[in-house]
């Protein structure tokens, strides 16, 4: 649904350039919740706008659905742009218009008969949960309702694409749940594809099927959910599921191992059986299990003795699919 091919874009402050987005190629599937996550900095501005064409790159293209959005003309773009939805960090709405007023404005644009626009506002209003604020003005919703308002209207015309800009960064944890849950339904409702943009783990451990890490406008890490938290070494998984703290300094000599497993390793007793199969004392120095991407992962880190096999325990953990990292305590 949506390709992006070794995207580039170059601004000029006076004789310096400043790269933003540096040979960025990413392929979501329609349906697709995907997730770009980064820091302040890493070029989640430029990529919105250049995804939007709000900003046109310096080179490489940006398609949808095959139709490259890069080399249309203007005109073009004003209609290809009504496939993607846009939903910002703040939901931007007119104050002077009600919620209904608000889904409506993208329908007026483009001249959607009165009937047929009132008819799509009842039905997005009911989508949303909103039907009861229909009348109500932007200072009478709280701050998710503002936001549901936003992404209705973001589905006015029927898009391919939501586009969702730190759609939960200015809202408290239980209403961002409330949003990333709307999100998902909307995405199974509708089948439409989303792209969310934020600097916030939990939103892509909530709702993303995949996710990308942006950094200094590259994509360092890329992959389905399940597949980025199974790589036990990479920044995504330790970020997706983190340990409490450091091993703590007063524990005897050994080894401290680092534990990653999934599906069905994640509920079977693998601790108890290395005490059984080596015969080693395993303490237990952190764990955090989490269901991520449909899929359960279990990560752990324990202390073994001086005198434990490591390699003889290595690989039996190997060959029973848990991941290891090992160093000496």
């Amino acid at each position: 649904m949506i390709t992006i091919t070794d995207l580039r874009k170059v601004y000029r402050q006076g004789d310096r350039e400043v790269v933003a987005l540096d040979g960025v190629s990413l392929g979501v599937d329609k349906g697709q919740i995907h997730g770009i996550i980064g820091h302040s900095g890493a070029g989640k501005s430029t990529l919105v706008r250049c995804l939007t064409l709000l900003d046109r790159p310096t080179s490489g293209s940006v398609s949808l659905d095959g139709r490259d959005l890069s080399g249309i003309s203007d005109k073009e773009l004003l209609t290809a742009r009504r496939r993607i939805g846009m939903v910002f960090q703040h939901a931007n709405l007119f104050d002077s218009r009600t919620t209904a007023q608000n889904i409506a404005y993208p329908l007026e644009l483009v001249g959607t008969p009165k009937d047929e626009t009132r008819a799509k506002v009842d039905e997005l209003l009911q989508i949303v949960g909103l039907a009861r604020f229909a009348d109500a003005y932007p200072s009478q919703l709280s701050g998710g309702q503002r936001q549901r308002v936003g992404i209705a209207r973001a589905l006015a015309t029927d898009p391919d694409v939501l586009l969702c800009d730190e759609p939960t960064s200015a809202l408290d944890p239980a209403t961002t749940d409330e949003i990333l849950t709307l999100i998902k339904a909307v995405r199974d409702r509708l089948n439409v594809t989303v792209l969310i943009i934020t600097h916030e783990m939990n939103v892509v451990k909530r709702a993303c099927d995949s996710v990308s890490l942006l950094e200094a406008g590259r994509i360092v890490e890329h992959g389905r959910l399940a597949e980025v938290v199974a790589d036990i070494d990479g920044r995504l998984a330790q970020a997706l599921l983190p340990l409490p703290g450091d091993a703590p300094d007063a524990i005897p000599a050994g080894f401290i191992l680092e534990l990653l497993y999934s599906g069905d390793q994640a509920v079977e007793p693998v601790i108890s059986s290395l005490t059984r199969r080596f015969g080693v004392d395993v303490n237990v120095l952190a764990g955090s299990v989490e269901h991520l991407g449909g899929t359960q992962f279990a990560h752990l880190r324990i202390h073994l003795p001086t005198d434990a096999d490591i390699e003889a325990i290595k690989t039996h953990l190997g060959a029973i699919g848990v991941a290891v990292s090992v160093k000496e305590a």
